[in-house]
């Protein structure tokens, strides 16, 4: 089956493979959901992620994708749910999903209210694939209306409507980084509903058969230094030497796609790669270069200068240096230093009071601001 050739390509176990045609025989698609049923772009790699994620599904069983960024989860997922021939439904978790963004809310249709059914209702109902992308981002109360979805009860029982026994097909695969604003840990009776897959860190190996696959005419070389940007980006997300922002897989394809059309290779890394991050700044500092910070007002106001200060700090840069680069570095780059840029016997006394630290906290109100020594305005 050519659907799955690139499984045997991995020598995944071939009682796996067999299987997985049976299921694929067993349950056929309805025509109304064949439009969700899409070759993923990027193909999965690695024979024992594979089979895990084979057996479990096969068994009914719902997993649950865990590791840092640019592992490959999302890609498996969507992998996944093509191998088994089933339409996909995703859902991008958010700190203010809610059940009804799941399940289903009432609408008003022709006099009558009416169901409107949740993408989760519908992957039952059609036995589909769901993605619960970044699950740990929602509320418990959001996703606790999952709980007998997710286990042996396997339904879905919407208040003053019919409880729905799920499609034996229908099978769930949630995502989830440690790490993104706004994730936290899992209850744990929610993870017990799920197989958890650890998953690994890309390697050169991994890399080689996704380029090749992808870009089969591609130079040799310049598919090793694309390889050798991504391992190196990765290396230093690691080691903590530089934020996660840049180490973005699909925009290194990304780039690599555009390289194609004849733009150089270095404007399209900056384009897929560079341009994603607040780590220059800090990089910049740490190599002794004095950095200002700007916002480009009026397209973005300048009352915003703390807030882009704080994000290069959330991608490593001294809190300290962060300050100087919205005061006195752009001082001493305008030739102003002597005037304005920091708090000195005989300077300006232009002085803004916080209440907090406005490089941390977006929400820190501004208690007073003095110009030339005099209020000009108070919290």
């Amino acid at each position: 089956m050519e659907e799955l050739k690139f499984l045997e390509e991995q020598q995944v176990a071939s009682e796996l493979i067999k299987r997985v045609e049976e299921f694929r025989s067993q349950y056929e698609v309805v025509p109304e959901t064949a439009g969700r049923i899409v070759k993923p772009s990027i193909p999965f790699y690695g024979k024992d992620i594979l089979e895990m994620a084979i057996a479990g599904l096969l068994k009914g069983e719902n997993l649950l994708l865990t590791g840092p960024k640019a592992t490959g989860k999302n890609i498996l997922a969507e992998n996944l749910a093509y191998i088994f021939n089933r339409p996909a439904y995703n859902v991008s978790f958010h700190v203010n999903t809610n059940s009804g963004d799941l399940i289903g809310t009432d609408t008003f249709v022709d006099n009558e209210v009416k169901l409107r059914k949740g993408t989760i209702y519908q992957c039952a109902e059609y036995g589909g694939f769901g993605i619960l992308d970044e699950i740990n981002m929602a509320k418990n109360d959001a996703v606790s209306v999952l709980h007998a979805t997710l286990d042996y009860r396997r339904s879905i029982d919407v208040p003053g409507y019919d409880k729905i026994d799920l499609h034996p097909a229908a099978r769930f695969i949630g995502t989830m980084n440690y790490g993104y604003a706004g994730t936290k840990e899992l209850n744990e009776a929610l993870v017990s509903r799920f197989l958890v897959i650890d998953m690994p860190a890309q390697t050169e190996e991994s890399l080689e058969f996704i380029f090749r696959r992808m870009f089969p005419n591609i130079k040799e070389n310049a598919r090793t230094q694309f390889i050798g940007v991504f391992l190196d980006l990765q290396l230093k997300a690691t080691n903590s030497e530089i934020s996660t922002k840049p180490l973005d897989l699909r925009g290194l394809l990304a780039a690599m796609k555009i390289v194609e059309t004849g733009l150089s290779p270095r404007k399209a890394v900056t384009m897929g790669v560079v341009n994603k991050t607040f780590d220059t700044p800090g990089i910049l500092a740490k190599a002794g270069c004095q950095v200002s910070i700007i916002t480009d007002a009026p397209v973005i106001p300048q009352q915003y200068l703390p807030l882009c200060a704080g994000l290069a700090v959330k991608a490593g840069m001294d809190p300290f240096q962060a300050l100087q680069a919205i005061t006195l570095n752009p001082a001493r780059h305008l030739g102003v230093a002597d005037r304005v840029g920091s708090l000195e016997v005989g300077k300006d006394a232009d002085i803004a009071i916080f209440e907090g630290n406005p490089l941390r906290d977006i929400q820190c109100k501004t208690k007073a601001v003095f110009v030339n020594g005099q209020q000009v305005s108070k919290g």
